[in-house]
């Protein structure tokens, strides 16, 4: 007698898990599956499942509806009359949701929906208090699912009052420490590149294609291993978490976590991307003054093009009734600017030591008050941390009762913190002024050398001159410099100081040349002015970046 082959009604499954804790403690999707393949395959069910769906705790809520209208649509296409589920709020959390699958229910005389824990099955033949159990049960599911929001968002909340980033930080920091407690530090490894990376943007010499490609050339990687994508290279930078803060919801939160880079730099950097108009796209051959020369007449920015293998510049008339009609050839305006690099050089080593000196004096209390500064910070941590030391052993001991412990923990724990912060801060200030001070007198003294260097790459052009003009307007073929602010100092007291230490001629008795004699013998009350202007403009020394 031939047995005959019995048909099944086919079936889907479909696993959900809403949080880590729930993948983490017997609820995985694994163990949803194998549970409902078990059922599935009993002879007492006789179904057969076709499909697994499973549903992660990272899935968006937008992913989940879209996840449940294509598993419907399987539905429909194989003539599925089966849905398996653990529980009820695995397949449904609100009342939107609740009716679709109600109406799929009583579409077809065939279709079920098979809670197994619940040992519950919802049918066109469920009787009217079983639906109001269903009722009660997507009601409870919604609950769940509000009240779980309402703990992740209390969560939130609480991990950045505490100073930390409720997610994974960026590109450069990793993260350790248990659930609840977990913290960013950075990571040694692509920590120099998104350094890196902000300061030859804030050159304003790179768009972010461009910067893309050469930020991978020297090795940035993202987590996978791949080149960081135009927009994501964007979203890096202008990342306040670099410099300490915390973007969450468009609000800024003090962060804990360690900087990389200072707020000056992330400032400088902003300002480039939102004068997008002045950061040049990226060209295989980049002309040197592309996007650094304006036309004074109306403000349009000087396009450059190549003939015969020669570079020439012209203004583009921004507005219209502009009569600048010269075309003016690289070469010429570098014989122009040659001379305003020599407005601010240094001419010997002696105005340079002058300089250097001037620097170091005009500080020494800054030096000073950093020092005491930090000793006294330094103090204050050790301190918070041997009481908070002293009172664990205590509480080990029974010495104290755990709220007392609470209360001294908490106050010794926001002391530590808060010392912490300050020497943060302390240490982002840049106290060695003499020495970025004197850097900048030096490059200003070799400008014309490195310039003319056949070693000089035009990038390198570009960036030199990114350090000393902060702009160049053309009319006909003069050009008026816009110093960036340190070379504008420079250009206040070198030529003071140039003009005093000269060498002169001076013809003696035996009719020999004495080089180097001064000018003007006085100039201790020039030497005091120069004092007192680097003590009261620090920020114009400093700010090479700008």
């Amino acid at each position: 007698m031939t047995k005959i082959k019995e048909n099944k009604p086919k079936a889907v499954i479909i696993c959900r898990v809403s949080t880590k804790e729930q993948e983490e403690t017997g609820y995985s999707l694994e163990a949803q599956e194998l549970l409902l393949q078990e059922y599935a395959n009993d002879p007492k069910n006789n179904i057969e499942a076709i499909k697994t769906y499973k549903i992660s705790e990272s899935a968006s809520g937008k992913m989940v509806r879209k996840k449940f209208y294509e598993i419907l649509q399987f539905i429909a296409e194989n003539n599925v009359t089966i849905i398996l589920c653990e529980k009820i709020d695995r397949l449904t959390r609100n009342q939107k949701d609740a009716l679709i699958v109600d109406d799929w229910v009583h579409e077809g005389k065939n279709n079920q929906i098979h809670f197994i824990k619940e040992n519950f099955i919802l049918s066109q033949n469920t009787k009217a208090h079983e639906n109001l159990v269903w009722d009660m049960k997507v009601a409870m599911a919604r609950f769940y699912t509000n009240n779980l929001s309402e703990e992740v968002k209390k969560g939130q909340k609480q991990k950045l009052a505490d100073g930390w980033l409720p997610t994974k930080p960026p590109l450069g920091y990793n993260t350790t420490g248990d659930k609840g407690h977990k913290t960013h530090y950075i990571d040694k490894d692509k920590a120099p590149f998104i350094r890196e990376m902000f300061e030859l943007y804030s050159t304003g010499n790179y768009s972010t294609p461009a910067l893309v490609e050469v930020m991978y050339k020297k090795g940035l990687r993202n987590r996978a291993g791949k080149k960081e994508g135009k927009s994501r290279l964007y979203d890096l930078l202008i990342d306040p978490f670099y410099y300490g803060a915390i973007k969450w919801k468009d609000q800024i939160y003090p962060g804990k976590h360690e900087p990389i880079i200072s707020k000056d730099l992330y400032d400088l950097v902003q300002s480039k991307i939102y004068r997008k108009y002045k950061i040049p796209a990226y060209q295989k051959h980049m002309p040197v003054f592309k996007s650094k020369m304006d036309c004074e007449e109306c403000g349009g920015t000087v396009t450059w093009e190549t003939h015969k293998g020669h570079w020439y510049g012209h203004c583009t008339h921004y507005r219209k009734e502009c009569s600048q009609r010269l075309w003016l050839r690289q070469e010429k305006v570098e014989e122009i600017l040659f001379p305003l690099f020599d407005n601010v050089a240094p001419r010997t080593d002696k105005v340079l030591k002058i300089l250097e000196k001037a620097l170091k004096e005009s500080h020494k209390d800054e030096i000073e008050y950093h020092t005491a500064s930090l000793n006294e910070i330094n103090r204050r941590i050790e301190t918070a941390q041997r009481r908070l030391e002293a009172i664990y052993e205590d509480k080990i001991d029974k010495k104290i009762s755990p709220e007392f412990y609470d209360r001294k923990f908490t106050e010794y724990t926001k002391e530590k913190d808060s010392a912490l912060i300050a020497l943060r801060i302390l240490n982002e200030g840049n106290t060695k002024y003499y020495e970025t001070g004197f850097a900048i007198h030096e490059l200003a003294s070799k400008a014309v050398e490195i310039y003319k260097s056949p070693k000089t790459t035009t990038e390198d052009k570009r960036l030199l001159l990114s350090k000393i003009f902060s702009n160049l307007l053309l009319n006909a073929d003069k050009i008026t410099p816009q110093y960036t602010k340190p070379f504008e100092f420079l250009t206040k007291w070198v030529p003071l100081l140039n003009s005093t230490f000269e060498p002169i001629k001076n013809v003696g008795i035996k009719g020999k040349e004495s080089t180097f004699m001064l000018s003007h013998p006085v100039w201790l009350p020039l030497y005091h002015k120069i004092r007192i202007y680097f003590k009261t403009n620090v920020n114009l020394t400093l700010d090479f970046n700008n």
